[in-house]
């Protein structure tokens, strides 16, 4: 596993191909998802994540559930979220069913947790949308300890009380799956992540680089106030949205109908301003390449770049196609990602890195106590 990680990320949404007006059925465009996320591991790429919604119109409602099917069919991809909903899950059943994963998996899964962008959602899981912000801290404060404390009293006011309760199965090898805190307006949740060390994921899509600068520099200084370490080694996930061709005319003439017509970019801005102002990249490979290495620019070094390349109505034959091609630049990308790195900056979180600095730590925690006096160690 290299220093830096990419992935793919998907919404999961059933979008009419403007093209010809069809549109993929339930069915079809969960089993395609799967296709997608072999065919990720398979071009060499280290993360597929999808995200959890409840509308009508989009088909990952049970994350886990879908990466279980998904862990079974791979060997070495990262199953992730793009988010889940801290907000309207029971912090409880979320600890179960990720610690499930993460053991089906063998420790190849991660979460960015996020409140979720839809008002309607909330009502269906009988939480108030005007408490999103106090669903998200009191649900990750128990989650937190539901993964970390073998047992759990707690009281809150969001759910019932919990006296002397074990959530199971317990975090893999006593090391819980890494979090990541997704927001693109909340300081509030990027204040959760630098709080706990946490990593933060700002999805990098619709708003221009200003607006992210705003809140990962915020975050950095967070993480830093809290003791984990200097600003620039703060844990930073990015997105990012690509349609490459190999002639770059070719590949806006292609995007341009998917453009038009997408339920998130449609009827706004053209194309080419849109491109001009947020990180969307629709160009030759060599143009993504470039666009891509400029983000650390803005942001500062950072540990994953995720992409989304099957939205819009985009047909499943497209989808792999620009997964081919991305797997054609990554090298190039980690190459020089890498080369630029400063050797303090952290790599990223995988399950074995965490475990072997879990490890590393309880030595080093020995070694402490060694010169003290047998009172001294006893209150260390």
């Amino acid at each position: 596993m290299t220093s830096m990680q990419f992935g793919v990320f998907s919404v999961g949404d059933l979008t009419v191909d403007p093209t010809d007006g069809s549109t993929p059925t339930e069915h079809e465009r969960l089993k395609a998802m799967v296709t997608i996320a072999k065919k990720v591991e398979e071009v060499g790429l280290d993360v597929f994540a999808i995200g959890e919604h409840h509308n009508t119109g989009f088909v990952p409602p049970s994350v886990s559930t879908f990466h279980a099917f998904v862990a079974a069919q791979t060997e070495r991809i990262i199953l992730s979220t793009s988010v889940a909903h801290i907000t309207t899950n029971d912090p409880v059943k979320m600890a179960e069913d990720f610690a499930t994963l993460q053991h089906l998996s063998d420790g190849r899964t991660d979460l960015v947790l996020g409140r979720g962008n839809t008002a309607p959602v909330y009502p269906w899981f009988g939480k108030d949308p005007s408490k999103g912000v106090e669903l998200t801290v009191e649900n990750y404060h128990l989650l937190r300890r539901l993964w970390d404390e073998d047992v759990v009293d707690w009281e809150g006011q969001f759910r019932t009380p919990l006296q002397g309760f074990t959530a199971t199965p317990r975090p893999l090898d006593g090391v819980a799956p890494f979090v990541w805190h997704g927001s693109i307006r909340t300081p509030e949740v990027a204040e959760i992540a630098a709080f706990y060390g946490d990593g933060y994921f700002a999805n990098n899509i619709f708003w221009p680089k200003e607006h992210y600068i705003r809140l990962i520099n915020f975050y950095r200084q967070r993480y830093a106030h809290h003791g984990h370490g200097a600003p620039e080694q703060a844990i930073v996930g990015l997105g990012g949205h690509i349609f490459m061709r190999k002639n770059s005319q070719d590949a806006i003439n292609e995007f341009r109908p998917y453009f038009d017509n997408a339920p998130v970019y449609g009827h706004g801005p053209s194309l080419e301003d849109f491109a001009d102002q947020t990180p969307l990249t629709v160009g030759s490979p060599q143009e993504v390449i470039e666009k891509t290495l400029t983000f650390a620019d803005f942001f500062g070094d950072y540990q994953r770049q995720m992409f989304l390349i099957d939205h819009a109505g985009l047909p499943l034959k497209v989808v792999l196609e620009q997964l081919d091609l991305l797997g054609e630049i990554v090298p190039t990308l980690r190459a020089e990602f890498d080369a630029r790195r400063p050797a303090n900056v952290p790599d990223a979180p995988t399950h074995a890195r965490r475990v072997a600095a879990r490890d590393a730590a309880e030595v080093e925690g020995v070694r402490s106590t060694d010169n003290l006096t047998p009172t001294e160690a006893s209150t260390t």
